[in-house]
């Protein structure tokens, strides 16, 4: 498999492609080789680098992983200076990234008026200099990590809060409803799912998908339950497909994994029955890459409001 080989993209003419063909090749390989012990290793190595920088899509945290996956924190060659006070050692090379490319767009076609003006778009109401800006594509960007840099030291994050079991479960709790779930906490003398930490049903208040987990002393286990089981119920609420259970369940786990590990969690122990995937199409496992990228950001949005909110 294409292991994070400190790949680089340094011929600008062929980059574009490079960075395409790299994210592919990596879910093609993932795709070919889901029962192998390499591609789990890899894919706890993706989950790595998504935990530490889970507002990225997918298709970013792949290639900082594929380029420099110990990286901790990355931001552009200015930003470090500006923000920072930080300046790019000599000699280092870019981490190059998908960059979204903000300008005025056609309110019908949303392309650029370059584009609009090649395209078939008939839009005429009004006129290009009075278009919103919007999103229009993505282009390669250079980041650095901050073992990049040198210069003044980073402000110290507040990470006691987060690595505090306790106070996660409290947060997770008080999340649920802003992502439209029912949790329930119920004492291990009247759990009465055997072999099971926690469940999701399908029935709840004003139709949410209710998350019950069995309480427990460990505080960080029953963390990781909840939020085990508040990803299915965001991704699989209402899917009745057999087949999938077991497809979901590395999901789920997944999504445990990167939730964990960015509040400080230690996941090391999760297993991630990849063989579950085999026999599926490159394009399924890149949406379940996604889907797992995007689940994990909505639970740490939710918390971190929490969190934000105790604080005040």
């Amino acid at each position: 498999m294409a292991t994070s080989d400190n790949t680089t993209f340094d011929d600008r003419e062929t980059r574009d492609e490079q960075m395409r063909a790299t994210i592919d090749e990596w879910v093609e390989d993932l795709t070919d080789l889901v029962d192998d012990a390499q591609a789990s290793a890899e894919f706890q190595a993706w989950l790595d680098v998504q935990s530490r920088f889970h507002d990225y899509s997918h298709r970013n945290t792949l290639l900082i992983k594929q380029q420099c996956p110990e990286a901790t924190k990355v931001a552009g060659y200015r930003t470090w200076q500006e923000e920072f006070d930080r300046h790019v050692t000599e000699g280092e090379s870019a981490i190059w990234v998908w960059a979204p490319i903000i300008t005025t767009r056609c309110p019908e076609c949303e392309n650029s008026p370059s584009y609009h003006d090649q395209s078939d778009c008939e839009y005429d109401e009004t006129p290009p200099e009075e278009w919103d800006e919007g999103l229009v594509g993505f282009k390669p960007a250079p980041v650095f990590d901050v073992s990049q840099t040198e210069g003044e030291p980073l402000p110290e994050l507040d990470t006691e809060t987060y690595g505090d079991g306790a106070d996660l479960v409290d947060a997770l709790q008080s999340a649920a409803s802003a992502l439209d779930v029912e949790v329930q906490i119920v004492a291990e003398s009247d759990w009465s799912q055997p072999g099971a930490k926690g469940v999701c049903s399908q029935s709840g208040r004003d139709e949410w998908p209710v998350v019950k987990a069995k309480n427990r002393a460990n505080d960080a286990d029953l963390a990781t339950t909840l939020i085990h089981e508040y990803a299915h119920a965001l991704l699989h609420f209402q899917v009745n497909d057999d087949s999938e259970r077991a497809k979901r369940e590395v999901e789920a786990e997944a999504v445990a994994y990167v939730v964990g590990r960015y509040f400080g969690l230690d996941t090391r122990n999760a297993a991630f029955y990849l063989a579950a995937w085999a026999d599926e199409e490159t394009d399924t496992i890149t949406d379940r890459l996604q889907r797992i990228s995007t689940t994990a950001t909505a639970v740490i949005d939710a918390v971190n409001d929490q969190l934000g909110d105790s604080t005040t």
